[in-house]
């Protein structure tokens, strides 16, 4: 089971990865050809514009699994620990409610595109399959909130803020040389 969510977690991560590349390939070389030589290829705005969207909803579902998501803490952390896990899970809970609300909502809307199919314009593609992303990104966010709580709440595991480096271990990461030296002007702390 920890081997599947693993590859699981590098699935996302390298679809993640090459959604962005594609986003951003096609937005440079489609502003380099309407700048340099006034043309401009019709469906890479759209082709660009899908990846994007599949970017950040599978963005999402890689976020909840970091425990990255916004949240405000600063009430939380002054609580005790088994109390903020408590109001952590009650809006954890309320967050996979709307997930599944927002699933089957759009699968709804897939099922309707379906029976009254839209073409995209430049790519002619259905959209239905492409707002199929909809219930595979809320559903995965739903399976990462569960994934975290159990890693959280059974396993014990400790999820620290990521856009806080956690300094003692990157002092532990260093060489003992580097260690030993102070950097630039700045006395060592």
């Amino acid at each position: 089971m920890f081997k599947l969510i693993r590859q699981l977690d590098k699935l996302e991560n390298y679809v993640c990865q090459l959604l962005l590349c594609l986003f951003v390939v096609l937005l440079f070389v489609q502003v380099i050809l309407r700048v340099f030589f006034n043309y401009g290829i019709p469906w890479s705005e759209e082709l660009s514009r899908f990846s994007f969207v599949w970017f950040v909803f599978l963005g999402a579902s890689y976020a909840a699994r970091l425990s990255a998501h916004n949240r405000v803490t600063f009430h939380l952390r002054m609580m005790p620990e088994k109390m903020r896990n408590g109001v952590e899970l009650l809006g954890d809970i309320f967050w996979i409610a709307f997930n599944t609300l927002m699933t089957l909502k759009s699968i709804e809307v897939i099922d309707s595109m379906m029976e009254f199919t839209y073409f995209s314009p430049a790519l002619d593609w259905s959209m239905a399959y492409l707002y199929m992303i909809f219930p595979i990104s809320f559903t995965l966010t739903s399976l990462r909130i569960i994934q975290v709580n159990y890693l959280k709440l059974v396993c014990g595991v400790k999820f620290g803020d990521v856009d806080e480096p956690n300094l003692e271990e990157e002092v532990m990461k260093m060489p003992a040389s580097s260690e030993s030296k102070p950097h630039g002007n700045h006395p060592r702390a």
